[in-house]
């Protein structure tokens, strides 16, 4: 069994992690499987609870943004986007070159990525520790990242020493954070989150843009994790409904299914809907924030039911609102209708 840490247990937490242990922790995102970056066990570890490639960068997690310093250079234009966002759910990719970390965590290439989450009590456990963390999302790879500590625990107890338990409101994001690359001219966004790009360009005035997986695959190097292999995806098959797709579609296709069906959707499809044999509310219609929160949750309930295939509601691409959610929900869905 895997132990359950609270606020008054940290030091007991950063203990078992300064021994080689792994501890999940939260965040305003997800849950993170944590590790202390410099032990290479430890951090091998975490690669083979999880069943992460080893080509799939980790990225490091600090208690405070003078941390970074120590072992990057921190530029002007960067320093106000740590300024602006930190603690929050925003990944910066540094150049890097140095042996402060385990090798595997910057899978081969010679950049590190920093986050400061905003979770006070994960944010003491570092400090506690006296060195960054590893913390990349506490769910066996590929299936729905972990917004509740049930889910960690559903995921890796007694495969890992402990949890982490949150003694605030957390997972507020439900998403994991925005990565970005700065260089001197740009910025490139190489996987969405919560901090858009709209909201980078007010504190900037360097551009920016985003790199799609597809563009970032066609390159020599992948920087950024969540971008080369299958995320997000419950055991059933997941059907997307498109944004522009008519109610009337919606219904006929539910009509002329044989199978038993989950809907994971805003309370209006799922009064509209209700003649399906499972379901889990988004929230209200519009709340982006909210759809944004419950999705991980939502697979990880509907995965656990009896039912065949799981339907979810999609958004408005082109709403930056959801552009996060919509890049998560279309990696875990198999068919669009």
């Amino acid at each position: 069994m895997s132990e359950i840490f609270k606020r008054e247990t940290i030091e007991e937490a950063a203990k078992v992690l300064r021994s080689g242990g792994i501890v999940a922790f939260p965040t305003e995102t997800v849950y993170g499987l944590g590790a202390v970056a410099n032990n290479q066990d430890a951090v091998n570890r975490v690669f083979q609870v999880k069943g992460r490639p080893q080509d799939n960068p980790l990225i490091v997690h600090v208690d405070r943004p003078e941390t970074v310093k120590r072992f990057v250079d921190i530029d002007a234009s960067v320093q106000v986007l740590i300024d602006t966002f930190w603690p929050g759910p925003l990944t910066i990719i540094f150049p890097y070159e140095g042996t402060a970390f385990s090798p595997s965590i910057s899978a081969g290439q010679p950049t590190v990525s920093f986050r400061m989450p905003d979770n006070q009590d994960t944010l003491d456990l570092i400090e506690a520790v006296g060195f960054p963390l590893v913390g990349p999302s506490a769910n066996k790879s590929g299936k729905p990242s972990p917004t509740r500590l049930e889910h960690v625990l559903h995921d890796f107890d007694g495969e890992i020493e402990g949890v982490l338990e949150s003694s605030q409101p957390a997972f507020d994001i439900g998403v994991e954070s925005t990565v970005i690359y700065p260089t001197e001219s740009e910025i490139i966004i190489l996987r969405p989150g919560a901090i858009t790009k709209q909201m980078i360009e007010v504190v900037t005035d360097l551009s920016v843009y985003e790199k799609t997986a597809q563009d970032q695959l066609s390159g020599e190097a992948i920087y950024s994790p969540g971008v080369k292999y299958t995320h997000y995806s419950p055991k059933q098959p997941v059907y997307m409904v498109s944004f522009e797709t008519e109610f009337e579609e919606v219904a006929y296709w539910i009509s002329r299914r044989d199978e038993r069906i989950g809907l994971l959707a805003d309370n209006e499809w799922l009064t509209a809907f209700s003649e399906v044999d499972a379901t889990y509310s988004l929230g209200e219609s519009g709340d982006i924030q909210s759809a944004t929160r419950e999705l991980y949750a939502g697979l990880r309930y509907l995965e656990q039911q009896d039912i065949d295939v799981i339907l979810v509601q999609g958004f408005d691409e082109q709403d930056e609102k959801s552009h996060a959610l919509m890049n998560r929900l279309s990696k875990a869905s198999n068919f669009v209708i």
